[in-house]
C-alpha cells in the first residue's frame, strides 16, 4: 500500500499576471510573487504601516476595556495558555505586556495535556481558582470552552477569551471574546494566530490606559508593543498558519528585531541551542529548528518550561531552560521516529482492496504528545488526510486522543463536524482548523470512526485529487543556479504556509552520491557544463542511477566560515539514461 499511496508528480505552479509589480524587481522574483497571487507593489510592503487596523477585530474593544479596568483596579489576572508554541508565545506577551502596563499581579497557567487536555476546561478553572484570581484571560484557546466558561462564571470570575480557532455552534459566555473567525467578523485576516490576536489586544489595552492618563498618573512609561514582535514571529510561524500579508508583516518585523539583536534572552538561547545565527535567522529556521524545541516541552512535559525560558530576564537562566528544552526535543525525536516507523508499517500492511483516502492509525502505547507529528509525517508521505491516535491516559482511560493533519481540498475540522452530525456520540469532542484538528473518541469506537472518516474524506476528494504533487516554479538554466539568487529569494520572504518557499525542478546528471548522517544523501549534480552540490534529507542514494529529475530549493551552505550554494532536494526520481 505504501508504494501505491506515495506517487509524487512534479507540476509547474500556475502562473499569474505580473501587473503593477516594480519594474526594478528581478524577473525571477516577479514570476515567483505572481504565482503566489501578488499583483501590486503594495502587497510587497511589509512595514508596520501596512498592518490591519484593530477596529474590525471582533470583541477587541470590550476586551481592552475589561483588561484596562483590571489593571487600574489592581486585580489578579491569570493567563490560561495552550501547550504549543503559539500558546506559549501568546502567554508570554500577555504576562509581559500587562506587567509592563502596571498590573499588580499577573500569573499564568498552562494545562498539562496529559492531565487536563486542551483549553479552558472546568478542571483547569477549578485549579486556577486556588490562586484567587479576579480575571481569567485565555490565549490561543477558549472559543469552544462553553463548560469551562460556565464554571468560571459560577466561581464569580471575570473572563476574557482570545483565540483564533474556529468556533462551534455555541459560544461561551464571557466578558469579551476576541477572535477573527467569529461569525460576522469583518477583520481582514482570518489567518491570525493566537499570538497575533493577543498582540492586537495588548495594543488596544495600552490605548485605553493611555487615553485615561494611567501612565502619566502612575509615572510609568507606556510599553512599546513592537517589542513583542519577536514573540509574534515565533508563534505565528510555529503554528503554521497561512502567511497572508498581515501575517507576513508580523513575521518580517519580528525577524528584523531578532536579526538586529533586539530580542529577549529566551529566543537568543533557543537560537544558540538550535545552532542558528540570529543575524541571519529566517522563517524556515523558526519552523524547523526553534519552534520544535519550544513545542517539545508541551509534547513531553510541561509548557511552563518554555514560557519561563521566554520570560527569563537574563541569558544564563534562559540558557539553562533552553538546555532543558533541547533535551526534551532529543527525546521527542527518538519517540517520533519509532512511532512513525510503526505507523508506516500499519499503513503498508493494509490490503490493496481496503485502501482509503482518509487514514487513521493507532497503536497502544503511543505517546499522545507526538501523534500530531506522526500524522503530519504520514500526510506528507501518503498525500491524504491522516489522524493518529494515542491512549488518553488515566484522565479518560476508555478514550483515545487523535491529532489530524489534512491536505488542500479537505477542511478537516468541517469533516469532523459532519461526522459528529451524522453519527451523534461517535466523537466525544473536537476542534481545530482546515488543515489540523484534535479530537477524542471512545476506544471501542475506533474502527467505526476510522470507517466514517474515510467515507467523509471521499466525499471531499477523489483518488486523482490526492496524488502527491510537488508544485514547481519552473526550470532554471545553469547560469541562474547561483548563490546570488539563493540570497535574493531568502530575502524575499518570509516564506511559509500558503506563501511557500520557491521550488524549481530540472533533469540533472548524478555525478556522485554519498550517505551522510545515516539516512541523508549528499549529491554532486551536473546541469549542462555546471556542477553544483545538493543535499537530500531522509533520502538514500539511488543505486545505479545516472540521471534524475529533481525538485529543489536554492539554499546556502555555511561551512567553515565559507558560504556556498547548495540545492536542497524536495523530490528526486530516476530517469532512464
Amino acid at each position: 500500500m505504501a508504494e501505491g499511496l506515495s506517487t509524487v508528480i512534479v507540476e509547474r505552479r500556475p502562473g499569474a499576471a505580473e501587473a503593477e509589480l516594480r519594474a526594478d524587481l528581478p524577473p525571477l522574483l516577479a514570476k515567483i510573487y505572481a504565482a503566489r497571487g501578488i499583483t501590486s507593489v503594495r502587497e510587497l510592503d511589509l512595514s508596520l504601516t501596512g498592518l490591519l487596523a484593530p477596529d474590525a477585530l471582533p470583541g477587541i474593544d470590550a476586551a481592552a476595556a475589561r483588561l484596562a479596568s483590571a489593571v487600574r483596579d489592581q486585580e489578579h489576572i491569570k493567563i490560561i495558555g495552550d501547550f504549543d508554541a503559539d500558546g506559549a508565545t501568546a502567554s508570554v506577551i500577555a504576562v509581559s505586556a500587562l506587567r509592563a502596563m502596571g498590573a499588580a499581579q499577573v500569573s499564568f497557567l498552562v494545562p498539562n495535556r496529559f492531565e487536563f487536555g486542551y483549553g479552558l476546561t472546568p478542571e483547569i478553572v477549578e485549579l486556577a481558582v486556588r490562586d484567587n484570581p479576579d480575571l481569567l484571560v485565555t490565549v490561543d484557546n477558549g472559543v469552544s470552552s462553553v463548560a469551562g466558561a460556565a464554571t468560571a462564571r459560577a466561581a464569580g470570575l471575570g473572563l476574557v477569551i482570545t483565540d483564533h480557532h474556529l468556533p462551534g455552534g455555541e459560544l461561551p459566555v464571557a466578558d469579551a471574546i476576541v477572535n477573527p473567525n467569529l461569525p460576522g467578523s469583518e477583520f481582514g485576516s482570518t489567518a491570525l494566530a493566537g499570538v497575533g490576536v493577543i498582540f492586537y489586544v495588548v495594543g488596544a489595552v495600552r490605548s485605553v490606559l493611555r487615553a485615561c492618563g494611567w501612565f502619566e498618573d502612575r509615572g510609568i512609561e507606556a510599553p512599546n508593543i513592537a517589542e513583542y514582535l519577536d514573540l509574534v514571529a515565533l508563534g505565528t510561524v510555529a503554528d503554521v498558519v497561512p502567511l497572508d500579508r498581515n501575517n507576513r508583516i508580523l513575521v518580517q518585523q519580528g525577524l528584523r528585531r531578532i536579526r538586529a539583536g533586539r530580542t529577549r534572552p529566551g529566543i537568543q538561547a533557543l537560537c544558540e541551542a538550535a545552532g542558528r545565527d540570529m543575524g541571519s535567522l529566517r522563517a524556515q529556521d523558526i519552523g524547523f529548528a526553534i519552534g520544535p524545541r519550544l513545542n517539545a516541552a508541551g509534547r513531553l512535559d510541561d509548557m511552563s518550561i518554555g514560557i519561563r525560558c521566554l520570560l527569563a530576564d537574563a541569558l544564563p537562566e534562559a540558557r539553562s531552560l533552553a538546555t532543558a528544552l533541547e533535551q526534551l526535543n532529543k527525546a521527542r525525536r527518538a519517540i517520533q521516529q519509532e512511532m512513525t516507523s510503526e505507523a508506516e508499517l500499519l499503513v503498508a500492511n493494509v490490503p490493496a482492496d481496503s485502501q482509503r483516502l482518509g487514514l487513521c492509525v493507532y497503536e497502544p502505547g503511543w505517546h499522545q504528545g507526538v501523534v500530531g507529528i506522526v500524522a503530519g509525517r504520514l500526510r506528507e508521505r501518503f498525500h491524504r488526510p491522516v489522524i493518529a491516535f494515542a491512549d488518553a491516559g488515566d484522565v479518560a482511560p476508555d478514550e483515545l486522543k487523535g491529532s489530524a493533519r489534512s491536505i488542500d481540498g479537505v477542511h478537516v475540522r468541517d469533516a469532523l463536524d459532519a461526522i459528529a452530525a451524522r453519527f451523534p456520540g461517535l466523537i466525544v469532542k473536537f476542534g481545530g482548523h482546515a488543515m489540523a484538528a484534535g479530537l477524542s473518541i471512545r476506544r471501542i469506537h475506533y474502527k467505526r470512526f476510522a470507517a466514517a472518516f474515510a467515507d467523509e474524506v471521499e466525499r471531499w476528494v477523489t483518488e486523482d485529487e490526492v496524488r502527491g504533487v510537488v508544485l514547481s516554479d519552473g526550470e532554471l538554466s545553469a547560469p541562474d543556479i547561483h548563490l546570488d539568487n539563493a540570497e535574493r529569494i531568502a530575502d524575499a520572504g518570509p516564506w511559509g504556509q500558503a506563501f511557500p518557499e520557491p521550488v524549481f525542478h530540472g533533469d540533472f546528471e548524478l555525478v556522485h552520491q554519498r550517505v551522510v548522517g545515516e539516512k541523508h544523501t549528499r549529491l554532486t549534480l551536473r546541469l549542462g557544463g555546471s556542477v553544483v552540490d545538493a543535499i537530500a534529507f531522509n533520502q538514500l542514494p539511488l543505486a545505479g542511477v545516472k540521471r534524475a529529475r529533481i525538485a529543489y530549493q536554492l539554499d546556502r551552505n555555511d561551512y567553515r566560515e565559507r558560504t556556498t550554494l547548495q540545492l536542497r532536494v524536495v523530490h528526486i526520481e530516476a530517469l532512464q539514461s
